[in-house]
């Protein structure tokens, strides 16, 4: 793959197309309507060596999801300007990133939860590294992932396991001793199919 420019980005952030849920490859199961608005972004950190994906580790004290690699965000409040002011704060408030320092460059389609939520993400770009502070209370560890590794659609696989006694599938992205899976690889998974579209010639 070719060095991703930020032109690829926007140009794959104006295509359309259909959002995703935790459904997409477990049809059949229970008709969830998403009532619930939440924001996570998607922090893309310019480089020498070319962009990274920035993510968080969960911390494993959390009832939801504990000890998962996820986007820094969550539920969109109704002090929140609006979905990109959100997920600005959840990133502010989870890594102190200083929401002055992020390029909104546009959302990419949202996706559906088995827990009811619309989770919409805002793919944000930061021209140089910031000095992380995980919030004690929600994140043990923030680090990056060249956002190489994630946008090659061959690295994606399909696994799965049992839950509430059903084999559930999801996609998968490995890094290292990162294990990205569920939504957080379901949305790579889509904005890594745009980005081939993108940088098709």
């Amino acid at each position: 793959m070719r060095t991703i420019t930020r032109d690829d980005i926007v140009l794959a952030l104006t295509m359309t197309g259909d959002g995703s849920s935790d459904f997409d490859l477990n049809p059949g199961g229970p008709s969830v309507v998403s009532k619930k608005e939440a924001a996570v972004l998607v922090p893309i950190v310019g480089g020498a060596q070319g962009p990274e994906l920035v993510l968080t580790k969960r911390s494993k004290t959390l009832k939801a999801h504990p000890g998962q690699i996820s986007f820094p965000g969550g539920r969109v409040d109704e002090t929140d300007a609006d979905i990109p002011s959100a997920a600005l704060r959840e990133a502010w408030e989870e890594t102190g990133l200083d929401p002055k320092t992020v390029t909104v460059m546009g959302t990419l389609p949202s996706h559906k939860t088995v827990t009811a939520f619309k989770m919409t993400p805002v793919v944000g770009w930061i021209d140089h590294p910031w000095d992380a502070v995980p919030n004690p209370g929600e994140v043990e560890e923030v680090f990056s992932v060249p956002l190489s590794h994630v946008l090659d659609i061959h690295r994606y696989s399909v696994q799965s396991r049992s839950w509430l006694g059903q084999d559930r599938h999801y996609f998968t992205v490995p890094f290292g001793p990162y294990y990205i899976w569920g939504a957080t690889a379901r949305i790579l998974y889509g904005f890594a199919g745009r980005m081939a579209h993108a940088t098709a010639s």
